[in-house]
């Protein structure tokens, strides 16, 4: 990224790493608190769905409408709307209105992906030049992901705590950091310069590589819905309900996690120089779905975790390479309808993930969707390999 566009961002890096800190403290809270009030799988399923489908309509809508609103008011009004219904969080645990809320697109199951915010961040960042994009983009989920593991981690401080000091609350009492966090974020997102703006005269729809976008927004959807099987909130619900994880217990292991996420997204764009964006995004994801249909098979609490850490060693490799062969496949004037059209049909698709695990869970076992969302996210890789590993990017050029 050019120089002067050096300080605009560290403040979306700064953003990016309190809204993760929110949302990997935030899913492991939202899992732990459904399981302890007995939530039924149908209810996590649509929870979950919930949340998805929210950021799935709200994607849509930045992706139509945030180069006319300018990208810094819509940017700055999301983290508002984080904060408020983070607080709203907080107040209630009447199912429904949970439901209602999760539609608004602010919240997220993960700590590194929110759609609206993340549509805006990446059409931001992709002004970086080709040749330090993909290192940008690695930097950009690295903090995401770390910063998620620390409020993944910190998630089960309060339940800690409380067992010596009984009036330290618990649960979605804790959602209350929310609206503090947005605040920050708020203040950060005020000092973004103009030189982020893209007028809406001079944002391209999709022309030249519309065929490719939409080639790649179909298999990302396929991925998508395979991943929304084994959102944060499931595995945290799972591994209580199978083993008894404790939420302390679940908290570490997602920093764990977080941790390793944000050392493979330090390593992905150094691999990727070697061999190539899309090697590295197939010949990491694969191995990783691997692992993930053998977690339900572990025969005990620990062989579970490990299977599960060392697929979050490389499942997420492809994020960053990913993002990088998104901005290069497509001229710099569709970057944004690029990254709205991709980043869409991911959110569109993931909904109905949640549904079908909850479905499995009730009709086949509750480790079902772990081996669905392997199986299905296995055939993307190969089918994403089968189309793309013969075209050129047009930047090599």
């Amino acid at each position: 990224m050019t120089q002067d566009l050096a300080p605009d961002l560290r403040r979306i890096l700064g953003i990016q790493a309190i809204r993760a800190f929110l949302y990997g403290f935030g899913a492991v809270v939202l899992g732990a608190t459904l399981a302890a009030r007995g939530a039924s799988t149908g209810q996590v399923g649509l929870l979950g769905a919930a949340i998805l489908a929210g950021m799935a309509i709200a994607a849509i809508s930045v992706g139509l409408t945030g180069d006319r609103l300018g990208r810094r008011t819509t940017y700055t009004g999301l983290l508002a709307l984080m904060g408020l219904v983070g607080l709203a969080y907080a107040l209630t645990d009447e199912f429904w209105v949970l439901v209602v809320l999760a539609l608004l697109g602010v919240m997220s199951t993960d700590a590194n992906e929110n759609g609206p915010l993340t549509t805006l961040e990446q059409a931001m960042i992709g002004q970086a030049p080709a040749a330090t994009r993909v290192h940008v983009f690695g930097r950009y989920n690295a903090v995401a992901y770390l910063a998620g593991a620390g409020g993944a981690l910190m998630a089960g401080g309060p339940a800690f705590v409380h067992r010596w000091w009984a009036g330290v609350p618990t649960g979605r009492a804790w959602f209350f950091v929310f609206p503090i966090g947005a605040v920050a974020c708020m203040w950060l997102a005020r000092g973004l310069s103009p030189a982020l703006e893209t007028h809406a005269a001079a944002a391209a729809p999709l022309e030249r590589s519309r065929t490719t976008v939409s080639k790649l927004s179909a298999l990302f959807a396929v991925d998508a819905f395979g991943g929304g099987f084994v959102i944060t909130v499931f595995i945290v619900y799972w591994f209580s309900a199978t083993f008894g994880a404790s939420v302390e217990l679940m908290s570490a292991v997602m920093f764990s996690a977080g941790l390793l996420q944000a050392g493979s997204s330090v390593v992905a764009p150094r691999l990727a120089m070697r061999i190539g964006l899309l090697p590295t995004m197939v010949f990491t994801h694969l191995p990783s779905n691997v692992l993930l249909i053998l977690v339900p098979f572990a025969p005990t609490l620990g062989v579970a975790i490990a299977a599960l850490l060392a697929r979050f060693a490389l499942s997420q490799m492809d994020v960053p390479t990913r993002q990088a062969y998104i901005a290069a496949m497509v001229d710099p004037a569709e970057r944004t309808a690029a990254a709205a059209a991709t980043n869409s049909a991911r959110y569109v698709a993931r909904p109905f993930g949640p549904l079908v695990a909850a479905a499995l869970m009730r009709s086949v076992a509750i480790g079902a969707p772990w081996v669905a969302a392997g199986a299905i996210k296995s055939a993307y890789d190969l089918v994403l390999w089968r189309v793309f590993s013969k075209v050129p990017l047009p930047e090599d050029h």
